[in-house]
């Protein structure tokens, strides 16, 4: 019997839409290149800069590729076609269409490509590789070029300048250069850029924001930027102007190796780590750029915030290996196999330098100070810079006492400019005051001081002492010289304190200073004691060449004059009992 044939119901089919938008076409083409499938790459740029044919970033991206697959001609197509119909400012594209023609061994049109690049580009971004061009081109055409000027070296010399004092992270110095040179030359995009980012190091959000947006309107397209912007976007948490720009930083193919580097750290102190991870391994495959432990560093800090912890460790070992006498490779390795043991993965700073708080641990270790190299790193010093404006309470201190180490007119202007801030603490500005005096600043300084703005001299001061004699000077002197390697600035600061709170309180009947020693050694053994600091009446006899007996009866006089036993009674009363307490006191 022959069986019935029956159509098949089709049900409703579910159809799931695919956002075929240029950015949807611009992660497929990244996608393509780092799986070396140039073809599939090249199509979806094509179809990127089809969805958005207004915007130059997508033409420039797909002339890029174009350029390194060897097909100079219709690369420079599309970059005149950037400049004639989408954006003629674009003087960049110039340099492009310049390597362009050079590479075709077109050395005419290079030349003239090359030579409107340089008189027209403000920034100066590619100065140097045009430069390159320009000396190889007069080889290869037998003749000089002829350069009418280059605009972006206007000013250069005092940029350069303000760029190296930036380097050293002497900001307040490159900081003046170059608000001069930026009033005198309006459209220096380059310089505005480094400017707003020293008023970042600094700490002054307001203006390096303001500034950035000053490049913006001279140049929309910046990358540079762009991406200090959205830094600091993320830094006050303004999530919806952060997305917008995000999206763009997504879509740009960076075709020159400054601009890579710039747009990969920038996505990794964003939190794009897979973004930041593709971009660093783009650059350790060129040649110079692989041989920097600070780009291994960056891409290990990718790998290990994206999870990948063997790729880390393989990093940060070739980082270790480039850089053999640094300790950042090595405290990150002994991180990462902390985090393979505990399984505890916190996210990594991208920064090349060790965590703030593990610079203040080496240096209570050593006692030695802050290391030469260290007080030279832009970013340790921003650090520190960083932390006294919006660190708290006890990182300010901590902050204070290290630039007494440093002591160079950074440092002066940092904590002149401190002691003026009205919502700061004012024992952090005494203590300011203290070091700004230990490190050579001489004469009064202004300082507000219980909301009360005053000129504060430069020694010891208090309303009961009218004068300051020679002797008691001599006397602090002498404690602080034998104190200066074993005490740290408050304990010091403490110390001076004490002296003058001491004189004031007895004042005039003030005591005859015969024996300097014997007075400078019970100030040491007060403030050890005060500090909880284990010391001895025959120890600090020893020291400053003093006897027990006149140590031992100094002590007695400031204690009874200060009140000091009561005062430290009642510290220790709330504090856990010390074992070996010396009960001298």
């Amino acid at each position: 019997m022959e069986k019935k044939k029956q159509v098949a119901k089709i049900g409703k089919q579910k159809i799931i839409s695919l956002n075929m938008d240029a950015t949807f076409f611009f992660e497929r083409a990244v996608q393509s290149l780092d799986r070396y499938h140039y073809d599939k790459a090249l199509k979806y740029f094509r179809r990127a800069a089809e969805f958005e044919p207004e915007n130059p970033v997508n033409h420039c991206n797909l002339a890029g590729l174009l350029s390194e697959m060897g097909n100079y001609e219709e690369s420079n197509r599309i970059l005149q076609q950037v400049l004639d119909t989408i954006d003629p400012t674009m003087t960049e594209c110039y340099f492009y269409m310049a390597n362009n023609f050079a590479n075709m061994e077109n050395f005419e049109s290079a030349e003239n490509a090359i030579v409107h690049y340089l008189e027209n580009d403000p920034a100066g971004q590619f100065l140097e590789e045009a430069e390159e061009m320009i000396e190889l081109l007069s080889y290869e055409l037998e003749r000089p070029t002829k350069l009418n000027g280059i605009k972006s070296r206007e000013g250069l010399f005092e940029h350069d300048k303000a760029r190296a004092l930036l380097e050293e992270g002497k900001f307040a110095e490159a900081v003046r250069i170059m608000e001069k040179l930026v009033k005198k030359h309006p459209d220096f995009t380059a310089a505005r850029n480094n400017l707003a980012l020293a008023y970042y190091y600094m700490g002054y959000f307001e203006k390096s924001v303001d500034m950035i947006k000053q490049v913006l309107e001279l140049d929309p397209g910046n990358l540079h930027a762009l991406c200090n912007l959205a830094i600091f976007y993320q830094h006050f948490g303004d999530k919806e102007k952060l997305s917008g720009l995000l999206g763009l930083l997504r879509k740009t193919y960076p075709y020159h190796q400054d601009h890579t580097f710039k747009l990969a750290t920038t996505m990794g102190i964003l939190g794009e780590h897979e973004s930041a991870l593709r971009l660093f391994k783009r650059l350790l495959k060129t040649g110079e750029a692989g041989q920097d432990p600070c780009l291994y560093h960056y891409a290990a800090v990718a790998a290990f915030n994206t999870k990948r912890l063997n790729e880390a460790e393989r990093l940060w070992k070739q980082a270790e290996k480039l850089d053999p006498g640094s300790e950042i490779p090595k405290f990150f390795l002994n991180q990462l196999r902390r985090s393979f043991v505990e399984d505890i993965k916190p996210m990594i700073s991208y920064h090349y330098h060790l965590p703030f708080e593990e610079q203040f641990r080496l240096l209570d270790k050593t006692g030695d100070g802050i290391p030469e190299q260290l007080t030279r790193d832009p970013l340790v010093r921003s650090s520190f810079f960083w932390a006294l404006r919006h660190g708290d309470t006890d990182t300010k201190l901590q902050v204070i006492q290290a630039f007494s180490l440093i002591a160079d007119n950074e440092v002066k202007d940092a904590l002149l400019e401190f002691i003026i801030e009205p919502e700061e603490d004012d024992y952090l500005k005494k203590i300011a005051i203290f070091v700004l005096r230990s490190i050579g600043v001489e004469g009064p300084v202004t300082a507000v001081i219980d909301n009360k703005r005053m000129t504060v001299p430069m020694s010891p001061f208090s309303q009961n002492l009218p004068v300051w004699e020679n002797k008691w000077q001599q006397v602090m002197d002498t404690a602080i010289r034998q104190m200066n390697k074993r005490y740290d600035m408050v304990q010091q600061y403490d110390l001076e304190t004490l002296w003058v709170e001491y004189l004031s309180r007895v004042y005039p009947n003030t005591p005859k200073i015969t024996k300097i020693e014997g007075w400078a050694a019970a100030l040491e053994y007060l403030t050890a004691k005060m500090h909880r600091r284990a010391v001895s009446y025959q120890e600090v006899a020893l020291r400053y060449g003093a006897s027990v007996a006149t140590i031992s009866k100094n002590v007695k006089a400031i204690d009874e004059a200060c009140g000091l036993k009561q005062k430290m009674t009642a510290i220790f009363a709330k504090l856990p009992a010390l074992e070996n307490h010396d009960p001298e006191l």
